[in-house]
C-alpha cells in the first residue's frame, strides 16, 4: 500500500510537471538564473516604433506559430538587447523545431537584421534551446559603443550644413547622398582581396575613415535618414546591400554603392544619380545582377 501510494504521488508529480511546464521553468529560471531571463519592456535609443510587411513588433512571446518566432526574434533585435528568454508552449508542438531551422537559416536571421536600426544591427546571433522549450537568443553588435559616439558626434557636426529645414526632405536626402559619395572611397580591397584596413563594412567606414563597400555606404546614409524621420530598411541581395526609403506614400530604392562607381584610369572622383530613388522597375531595368532581391522579404519594394 505505501508503495502504491508513493507511485500515485509520483504520477501526481509527473502530471504536474508536464502540465504545467512553463510556469515551472520559468519559477527555476528566476531564482537561479536571474539574469538570463529577461523582459522587453525597456528598450534601448535606436529602437524602431514601427512595423514592416515582412515582420512587426509583439509583446506576446508565447509563440503560435513560425511567424511568432520571427516577431519574437525581430522584437528582441530591435530593442536592443543581447540576450533574450522565452519558452515554447505545450501546445505548440513543433516549435523547437521550428526554432531550431530559424535558428540555422542565416538567410533569415541576415533579413531581419535589415530592418533594424544599424546600431542594433548583430554581427553574429546564437540560439540555444532544450528539449523543454526553453529558448534563448544571444547576439553581438556590429557597433562598439566607441564607434557609435564618434559616428554621432560627426553626424551632429554635418547635420547643420547637409539639413536644411527651408528644403524638402527628397532635397535633403540628395544633399547626403551626394556628401557620401563625394568623402568616401569605395574599399577595393576590402571587397576583392579580404583585406581589411578599414571598418568600411559599417558607417564608420564612410563616415569617419573615407572607405566604404555597401555595408558601409547603406548605413550611413540610414543613419541620416533616420536624422530626417524618415522610415526606411536596408535591403539585400545575394552579394548586397542597398536602402529602402519610404517617402510621400511610396518606397523607393536608393544605393550609394553604384552611384559612386570605380572607373580605373580615372583620377576624379565620379558622382552619379541613376540609382537615387527609383522604383523596382527601373532599378531591376538598370541592373539585375546585384539587384535581384526576395519581394516576398522586402515587398514594400515588390513589383
Amino acid at each position: 500500500m505505501k508503495k502504491f501510494f508513493l507511485l500515485a504521488i509520483l504520477m501526481i508529480i509527473l502530471g504536474l510537471t508536464i502540465n504545467y511546464r512553463e510556469p515551472i521553468i520559468k519559477f527555476i529560471d528566476g531564482y537561479l538564473y536571474p539574469n538570463n531571463v529577461t523582459t522587453l519592456d525597456d528598450v534601448n535609443p535606436y529602437y524602431r516604433d514601427y512595423d514592416f510587411n515582412f515582420v512587426k513588433q509583439t509583446s506576446n512571446f508565447k509563440p503560435a506559430n513560425r511567424e511568432d518566432l520571427l516577431n519574437i526574434y525581430y522584437t528582441f533585435i530591435n530593442a536592443g538587447k543581447s540576450e533574450f528568454t522565452f519558452y515554447c508552449p505545450n501546445e505548440y508542438e513543433s516549435c523547437v523545431d521550428d526554432v531550431k531551422e530559424l535558428a540555422n537559416n542565416q538567410d533569415t536571421l541576415s533579413d531581419l537584421n535589415n530592418f533594424v536600426h544599424p546600431y542594433n544591427s548583430f554581427n553574429n546571433i546564437e540560439t540555444k534551446y532544450d528539449s523543454m522549450g526553453r529558448v534563448t537568443i544571444s547576439l553581438s553588435k556590429n557597433y562598439t559603443e566607441e564607434q557609435i559616439a564618434a559616428i554621432n558626434q560627426k553626424i551632429d557636426e554635418l547635420a547643420p550644413t547637409l539639413i536644411n529645414s527651408n528644403l524638402s526632405v527628397l532635397d535633403n536626402i540628395k544633399i547626403i547622398h551626394d556628401y557620401i559619395i563625394n568623402n568616401t572611397k569605395y574599399d577595393a580591397n576590402r571587397s576583392d582581396k579580404n583585406i581589411l584596413t578599414y571598418n568600411s563594412n559599417i558607417a564608420y567606414g564612410p563616415l569617419i575613415e573615407g572607405y566604404g563597400i555597401c555595408g558601409g555606404y547603406t548605413d550611413a546614409m540610414q543613419l541620416f535618414l533616420e536624422k530626417l524621420n524618415v522610415k526606411s530598411f536596408r535591403v539585400s541581395s545575394n552579394n548586397h546591400i542597398w536602402n529602402a526609403v519610404y517617402l510621400n506614400g511610396k518606397w523607393y530604392n536608393l544605393d550609394l554603392t553604384w552611384d559612386d562607381p570605380v572607373i580605373t584610369n580615372v583620377d576624379a572622383d565620379v558622382l552619379e544619380h541613376n540609382f537615387f530613388m527609383i522604383d523596382t522597375y527601373k532599378l531591376l531595368d538598370i541592373e539585375k545582377t546585384e539587384h535581384y532581391f526576395d519581394e516576398r522579404v522586402y515587398s514594400e519594394l515588390a513589383r
